[in-house]
């Protein structure tokens, strides 16, 4: 068996669809024989975890699963190893800067809250 990082995308849908197209792009972890034996089982994953639920204003909001567009091999696992990498083009630096600090801070304080509880 090998490891492989497999990249499942799937596409939010908040009523008709009419609002900015949502994409969720997940990395999964997946134990396979070969790279299409994981990528076969990585379509598996995303269309038994497609789902819908009502919102708040009992609109249909729906996570439809699209496709598998990456697999890599992972060759051996190591400390620190980089899994993934995109980069970010955003239209206002400052504003993505800010929000990266914020859920940093976020995460480091919901740290210390497990810790402390």
């Amino acid at each position: 068996m090998h490891w492989f990082v497999a990249k499942v995308v799937y596409q939010i849908i908040c009523g008709e669809g009419n609002h900015t197209p949502q994409f969720d792009e997940q990395l999964r972890l997946i134990s396979a024989v070969t790279k299409k034996d994981a990528c076969d089982k990585a379509r598996e994953i995303g269309m038994q975890e497609q789902y819908a639920f009502k919102n708040q204003q009992q609109e249909l909001v729906q996570w439809k699963f699209i496709n598998v567009p990456e697999v890599y091999t992972l060759d051996q696992l190591t400390d620190g190893m980089e899994l993934y990498s995109r980069i970010e083009e955003p239209g206002d630096p400052n504003s993505y800067i800010a929000w990266l600090q914020m859920k940093s801070a976020q995460l480091q304080g919901q740290q210390y809250f497990e810790l402390n509880v």
